[in-house]
C-alpha cells in the first residue's frame, strides 16, 4: 500500500474518528441500484459560475463535475480510474504520457468527443487560465493527436503529479466547439455548460436552485440512475439544518449544517454522516496577509499574529473538532510530503505583544497599533465566528479589526483581483501533491490579477521560487521530498500566509441516498452510480 493509501485508511480515518460524531458509512451492496427519482442536494454558497475550468471555487465543483468530465478519477487509495481516457501509459522517462481516449462518447449537444478537445483544453486551459494548471501542466509543451482518440501529453522535464491531476473537478475536458476563438473566462457557455458527464444542465434560477437531468446518451450504459438532480442554494445553516429534518434536501456536502446540530441528526437514526471523500482535496484553512499592506510586510508582524490566535481554540470551540491544529502548509495527512521540523508559532500574546513592539508599532494612547480590515470567506457561518474570534484575538495585543462581509463573487474580486484586503480567512486544498495544491500559494508567478486562489498575498521570494521550481522537475523522489520539506521551512519562516488548521469536512446524506461517496473526489464526483432507494 502506497504512503497516500496508508493516510487514508490509517492516519486519516482515525482522526475523523475522534471527533465529535460516528463515522456512518453507507451499507456496500445491500441492494441493486433502482432506476428512477430526484435528488435534491444543497450547494453552498451559491456558485458565480458552472465551469470549473477557469475558477476553483468549490461550489462551481460540486455542480459542474456532473456535466462536464476530466480523463481520471481516482479510488479511496488515490489509484487512477479511467473516465474520458480508458487507457493510459506513461513513458520511462516521464516525458511522454499517451492517453487512449473513450471512443462514442458525445457531447451534450450532439457533437462528438475526440482528442482535439483535450489538446484544446489542456493547452489552452488548464495550462492557461486554471488557477492551479498553471503549475501542474508548466512544463507541458504540447498535446499530440495522431488520431482521434489518442492524446500525447509531451513533457520538457518529468512532471509525476500530472496523473495526480486529471479529475472532473481539476482537468475538466471543455467542448472546442464552443470555446474556440472566445474569451474562454467570459464565455456565455460558463453558465450553461455543455459537458460528456451522466447530467445535462436544464435550469439555472439564481439565488434559488440549478437544474441536470439525466443524460440519456451517456456513455457509461444504464446510467446515471437518477432522472433528475435538483442543487438547492439555501445560504442559511440552519434553514440546511430543517431542510434536511424536513425532506426537502437529501445531500450536502462540505459540512452542510451547523456543527452543532451533528450530533442531534446523526442520533435521529434517519441520517448518515461521511467523512470520507475528501481525501484528494486535503483541505486546510488559513489567513492570508496582504503584504503589500505596511505592517504587514513586516513578517515580525505576521509572526506576532500567529502568536496571538489559539487554533486548538478555533478547531475544538467554533469548529466542534472538525480539525486539526496545523503546523506548515502542508498538511500531515500528506504523509509523502509532510514535514514537522518547521518554524511554528504556539499561542503567545506576550511574544506577540513583544514582536510587534520590536517592529515599531507600538500601542498608542487608546491602546490599539494599527487597523486591519479582515475579509472572511463567505461559505457560512462557522467562517464568520471564525473571523469574530480572530478580531478579539488581534483586539487584546493592540490590533483593531474590521470585519467585512460580502458574496462570493465580491469577496473573489476583491481579494483576487482588485488585491483590497489585508487580512482573509480561507481555505485551500493542499491536494495529493503539493506542486498541484500549495506552491500556488508562495509562488511568484501564481500573483496574477483574476486568478482565485492563487498568490494573493504578493509574496515573492526568489529563494522560495528556485526551490518550487526545482520541485516541479526533479524526478528523483528523495530529492525531490528535501526540496519540498525546504519549501515548507521558508514558507514557515517567511509566513505570507498563517495555515490555522486542517478542515474536516464531513458529507450528510439521508439513509435513502446511496453510492454518493464512491471515491477520493467524494461530493466531487459524477453522481452516475448515485441512486435512491424507495
Amino acid at each position: 500500500m502506497n504512503p497516500l493509501s496508508r493516510l487514508v485508511h490509517g492516519r486519516f480515518v482515525r482522526g475523523l474518528a475522534a471527533v465529535l460524531l460516528t463515522v456512518v458509512c453507507a451499507p456496500v451492496g445491500a441492494q441493486q441500484p433502482v432506476r428512477g427519482g430526484t435528488l435534491t442536494m444543497v450547494v453552498q454558497p451559491e456558485p458565480p459560475i458552472l465551469v470549473s475550468a477557469t475558477n476553483s471555487a468549490g461550489p462551481i465543483g460540486v455542480v459542474s463535475t456532473k456535466i462536464l468530465e476530466g480523463l481520471l478519477s481516482y479510488d479511496f487509495d488515490m489509484n487512477p480510474r479511467p473516465v474520458l481516457a480508458q487507457t493510459w501509459k506513461v513513458s520511462p522517462d516521464g516525458k511522454t504520457i499517451t492517453f487512449n481516449l473513450r471512443k462514442g462518447v458525445k457531447w451534450h449537444d450532439g457533437h462528438d468527443f475526440t482528442a482535439a478537445d483535450v489538446q484544446f483544453s489542456a493547452m489552452k486551459v488548464w495550462k492557461e487560465l486554471h488557477p492551479r494548471g498553471r503549475a501542474t501542466f508548466a512544463k507541458l509543451t504540447a498535446v499530440e493527436t495522431p488520431s482521434s482518440h489518442v492524446a500525447v501529453f509531451k513533457l520538457s522535464e518529468a512532471s509525476p503529479y500530472v496523473m495526480s491531476a486529471l479529475t472532473s473537478y481539476e482537468s475538466q475536458v471543455l467542448p472546442k466547439h464552443l470555446y474556440e476563438g472566445t474569451d474562454i473566462a467570459q464565455n456565455a457557455w460558463n453558465s450553461k455548460p455543455v459537458g460528456t458527464g451522466p447530467f445535462v444542465f436544464r435550469e439555472w434560477q439564481k439565488g434559488s436552485f440549478i437544474l441536470l437531468e439525466r443524460n440519456a446518451k451517456y456513455w457509461d450504459a444504464n446510467k446515471p440512475f437518477l432522472d433528475k438532480l435538483v442543487l438547492r442554494v439555501i445560504p442559511d445553516a440552519a434553514s440546511r439544518a430543517a431542510a434536511f429534518e424536513t425532506g426537502e434536501v437529501q445531500l450536502g456536502g462540505f459540512s452542510p449544517v451547523p456543527l452543532s446540530d451533528v450530533r442531534r441528526l446523526e442520533a435521529s437514526g434517519r441520517f448518515d454522516i461521511e467523512t470520507r471523500g475528501y481525501e484528494y482535496l486535503a483541505p486546510m484553512f488559513l489567513l492570508e496577509f496582504n503584504t503589500r499592506h505596511k505592517a504587514l510586510q513586516d513578517k515580525r508582524v505576521r509572526r506576532a499574529i500567529a502568536h496571538a490566535i489559539d487554533a486548538n481554540l478555533v478547531v475544538k470551540t467554533i469548529w466542534f473538532g472538525f480539525g486539526k491544529p496545523a503546523t506548515g502548509p502542508v498538511p500531515s495527512v500528506l504523509t509523502q510530503f509532510y514535514n514537522a521540523a518547521v518554524p511554528k508559532y504556539a499561542f503567545d500574546p506576550k511574544r506577540a505583544e513583544a514582536l510587534l513592539d520590536e517592529a515599531g508599532f507600538k500601542r498608542g494612547t487608546d491602546g490599539r497599533r494599527f487597523k486591519v480590515v479582515h475579509d472572511y470567506l463567505p461559505y457560512g457561518s462557522d467562517y464568520q465566528r471564525t473571523a469574530e474570534y480572530v478580531k478579539q484575538a488581534l483586539g487584546k495585543v493592540g490590533i483593531d479589526v474590521e470585519i467585512r462581509s460580502q458574496d462570493t463573487a465580491a469577496f473573489l474580486k476583491r481579494v483576487y483581483t482588485d488585491n483590497e484586503f489585508d487580512l482573509t480567512s480561507n481555505f485551500f486544498y493542499a491536494l495529493p501533491d503539493p506542486t498541484i495544491g500549495v506552491q500556488r500559494i508562495y509562488w511568484s508567478k501564481s500573483i496574477r490579477k483574476g486568478v482565485p486562489f492563487s498568490n494573493a498575498s504578493g509574496y515573492s521570494n526568489p529563494e522560495m521560487d528556485r526551490v518550487i521550481e526545482a520541485a516541479q522537475v526533479e524526478h528523483d523522489r528523495k530529492k525531490r521530498r528535501e526540496l519540498i520539506d525546504r519549501m515548507q521551512v521558508i514558507a514557515q519562516d517567511d509566513l505570507p500566509v498563517l495555515d490555522l488548521f486542517e478542515v474536516r469536512f464531513f458529507t450528510l446524506a439521508s439513509k435513502r441516498v446511496q453510492d454518493h461517496t464512491g471515491s477520493a473526489e467524494g461530493v466531487y464526483g459524477s453522481f452516475a452510480n448515485v441512486w435512491l432507494k424507495k
